[in-house]
């Protein structure tokens, strides 16, 4: 799968769901997350954390969202449950993303709202769980942006392989002069 992703959460008050949902991101292979204006204390989160994810990947915390500093041509995702949002299934993942969530009892600030690219929500009943939200969104993520064989049309496991990777020909920026070039 091209490109990265990364998590992120604002104002939360449960150190499990931190430890949930940072052990969920670095399973299906995040890059980096972050906590902003946490709540709870960041450093207790460890106890659901099973897969020691901090010390797989870097994880910083900010005081507000305007510290937020992300790689270039990262585009920022909430995961918030607003009329405008759109429905995960109906979203096209960014190769270049980081996924940030709103406290247990709240939504996402007007701030970090102002800085997300894109909103999506997950068309349920009601709100789900924090980590729970965070994992169905990273498993959409790989199953959207990954390399798997198509689903069949019948129920039951694939019956064709997955498309082989096929590789262009090679890109050069520039031409590289060699010894006998002169």
């Amino acid at each position: 799968m091209r490109g990265y992703f990364g998590i992120g959460v604002e104002g939360i008050s449960k150190e499990g769901n931190v430890g949930a949902l940072l052990r969920t991101a670095h399973a299906f292979g995040a890059s980096f997350a972050f906590a902003i204006a946490p709540v709870a204390d960041v450093h207790a989160f460890r106890e659901a954390d099973t897969s020691a994810a901090v010390q797989g990947m870097p994880f910083y915390t900010y005081a507000r969202p305007q510290e937020i500093v992300l790689p270039q041509g990262c585009r920022m995702v909430g995961i918030e449950l607003l009329d405008g949002s759109i429905d995960l299934p109906s979203f096209r993942h960014p190769h270049r993303a980081v996924y940030v969530l709103g406290p247990e009892r709240g939504g996402l600030s007007d701030a970090v709202l102002a800085r997300c690219d894109f909103t999506v929500k997950i068309p349920t009943r009601f709100s789900l769980n924090l980590a729970l939200c965070g994992g169905l969104v990273l498993y959409d993520r790989m199953i959207s942006l990954g390399r798997h064989a198509p689903r069949p049309v019948r129920a039951g496991g694939p019956t064709e392989p997955a498309p082989a990777h096929v590789q262009g020909e090679p890109r050069f920026l520039r031409h590289r002069r060699t010894a006998g070039d002169g």
